[in-house]
């Protein structure tokens, strides 16, 4: 079933045009507000340039101050009842936002500047911990990509918006304030059709003190270590797109030599292009969070942030080409690729990043982590705002600005995914599997999404646990054979993966009495361990006997057994056909079309090794 058709349910539609609206109104208002500011008012150039750079900080502010405060009252309460409460802040705020626009009152504006910036904050911890409340599991992928997709679509349809209205002549200031009043009211009436989102924590204690409810939200952001940097590749997202959005303008009359519409097309492009790798996330991981895609989005993001430094257009600076004549200037196209694909690969980094939080994130603290993650986004929005303007004033241009940044991205990225090599691991997996096969996954939700459970699967080649890892939902602690488990690209793979090394009895029995220890600590945990029962790669094809081992797991440690069947995979390099066959065992099939197959689970008490040989056996059918 595909993303969109979340766009026509209850549970997921309402929450998605609430927000969308939002993003619109927050982006007309700014940008009808900097209008009038800067090209209507006649004020001299000092003051149009206090005013605009007071601008973002005052938007900004709230979030230092509130986030904390907004990741309880999420937790708290119940979320769409706090939705609508901040639909109606919106209303009033761009009441006041009218008489702004009516008697060019700055300060007035300014102060609707800082009340939005406190809309979003409440409002950043809900958009995020009620997508889990409302969406499979198997939903995260898509409904994140469609919320950032909508997010920027109608962030930027919002700048156009406020710009155009502003320009409407004798009557820009009524148009705003009509426009702005209409799409909060909208953005209320959308709200009512939210279902309900319980309560997570109602028996949380309030910290009404924002400095030390800030620093007790940082703390909780940081208890689980993949969360937290997961939540540092987030806001490395914001620094990254702060900076090269910061630059655009500049850009487009220095370099490109464009007037206003062609800063609003690449605006377009990069916007279009974080939409569509948005939404190309689902597909790619297979409705799965998959983090594998996080490293792919770095390398892209650097890559063609490199290649824009070295993308120079035929064009004179100050030429104030329109769109239309732009796009035919010799080397436009190269450049409106460059800022295309740094959009999409920006989908690919940050929208399996927020998943990833949902997934990982305790439901009773996640708005709370959320709030952390947009305190973090914060400090490093600023953070970028101090890089441009610091090598600004260094003397670097444009072009040089963004080759810096892109360097800069590789350094992090490096520092990331060394701290949390899951994330590498996943990527390296997530290459090979892709590359190698084609694999059609039926009945995979019978593994739990929570609690202890032992997974049997057919053993028929090297690649078995890769296969896996990478379409099964929830990670698997893998028991293999310490020689797989040491092969060379692999054995980084398995011991990131945590999987358990064994060996036989007479090879090294500590190794194997270790390696029963930690499966039972393992399920102890409430973890998922799986196992291939044959105790080895079959050399025929076929389902060899299942060994007592299992036995002896579920004899100590009752859980709940998912059986799991490979077909298609006998025959492909990995394999042993080739060596059964006598022959050199070469590539002989890429992206071949294989199969993972579930069955239901087998309780403990009904669980041994001869009858989950007969339900793997079952669901591998004659197939090889």
């Amino acid at each position: 079933m595909s993303q969109f058709s979340l766009l026509a349910k209850r549970r997921f539609a309402p929450f998605f045009w609430t927000q969308a609206l939002g993003a619109f109104n927050d982006n007309a208002f700014r940008n009808a507000m900097v209008m009038l500011v800067a090209f209507q008012m006649g004020l001299p150039d000092k003051q149009v340039s206090l005013y605009t750079n007071l601008a973002p900080a005052l938007f900004i502010l709230p979030y230092f101050l509130f986030s904390a405060t907004a990741g309880q009252l999420a937790e708290k309460f119940e979320k769409t009842r706090i939705i609508r409460y901040v639909k109606l802040f919106e209303i009033a705020a761009m009441g006041i936002a009218a008489v702004g626009f009516f008697t060019h009152h700055v300060s007035l504006l300014l102060v609707v500047l800082f009340l939005m910036g406190v809309h979003s904050t409440v409002f950043g911890p809900i958009k995020y911990s009620i997508l889990p409340q409302a969406l499979e599991r198997s939903e995260l992928v898509g409904g994140n990509a469609l919320v950032e997709t909508g997010t920027q679509l109608a962030m930027l349809i919002g700048m156009i918006v406020g710009n155009s209205l502003m320009l409407i002549a004798g009557y820009g200031t009524l148009a705003a304030s009509l426009t702005t009043i209409g799409i909060a009211c909208a953005g209320y009436l959308a709200s009512r059709a939210i279902p309900a989102a319980p309560a997570t924590a109602p028996s949380l204690r309030f910290n009404w003190n924002p400095f030390s409810e800030t620093w007790h939200v940082l703390r909780i952001t940081h208890e689980d270590r993949a969360v937290f940097h997961a939540v540092l590749g987030i806001s490395w997202f914001w620094f990254f797109g702060t900076v090269m959005i910061a630059q655009l303008p500049t850009y487009t009359r220095h370099v490109l030599g464009g007037d206003g519409s062609v800063n609003t097309l690449v605006l377009t492009l990069f916007s279009l292009g974080t939409g569509v790798g948005s939404l190309m996330c689902e597909r790619l991981s297979r409705k799965r969070v998959e983090i594998g895609l996080v490293p792919m989005g770095a390398f892209g993001l650097t890559v063609f942030a490199i290649d824009l430094y070295f993308a120079r257009p035929a064009t004179v600076p100050g030429m104030a080409l329109d769109w239309l004549a732009f796009v035919g200037v010799p080397g436009a196209w190269r450049a409106m690729i460059d800022l295309t694909m740094i959009g999409a690969f920006a989908g690919f980094y940050v929208v399996p990043l927020f998943a990833f939080v949902q997934s990982r994130a305790p439901r009773e603290r996640l708005s709370r982590v959320i709030a952390g993650n947009n305190i973090v986004n914060a400090l490093l929005i600023c953070a970028a705002a101090a890089f441009g303007i610091g090598l600004t004033a260094l003397g670097f241009d444009v072009p040089t600005i963004f080759l810096v940044t892109g360097l800069v991205n590789i350094a992090v990225a490096v520092y990331i995914f060394t701290l949390v090599p899951e994330f590498m691991m996943r990527f390296v997996t997530w290459v090979l599997v892709n590359t190698l096969y084609r694999v059609r996954v039926d009945g995979l939700k019978n593994v739990p999404d929570e609690g202890a459970a032992l997974v049997v699967c057919n053993h028929v080649s090297f690649m078995d646990p890769l296969i896996l890892m990478a379409s099964v939902r929830r990670p698997m602690r893998f028991v293999m054979y310490y020689k797989i488990y040491d092969i060379p690209v692999l054995s980084f793979v398995f011991r990131t993966a945590k999987a358990i090394p064994i060996a036989g009895r007479h090879e090294d029995p500590q190794l194997m009495e270790r390696a029963f220890e930690e499966v039972d600590e393992a399920l102890a945990r409430g973890e998922v361990v799986c196992i291939f029962p044959e105790g080895g790669i079959t050399r025929d094809g076929g389902i060899q006997n299942f060994r007592p081992g299992i036995d002896r797991i579920l004899a100590r440690r009752p859980v709940p057994v998912v059986p799991l069947a490979l077909r298609g995979m006998w025959g492909s390099i990995f394999s042993r056909r080739d060596s059964a066959l006598h022959r050199t065992r070469l590539p002989r099939r890429f992206w071949s079309k294989i199969e993972l197959v579930g069955g239901a689970p087998v309780p403990a008490n009904e669980a041994n090794a001869a009858v989950l040989q007969a339900r793997v056996s079952e669901l591998r059918g004659d197939d090889l």
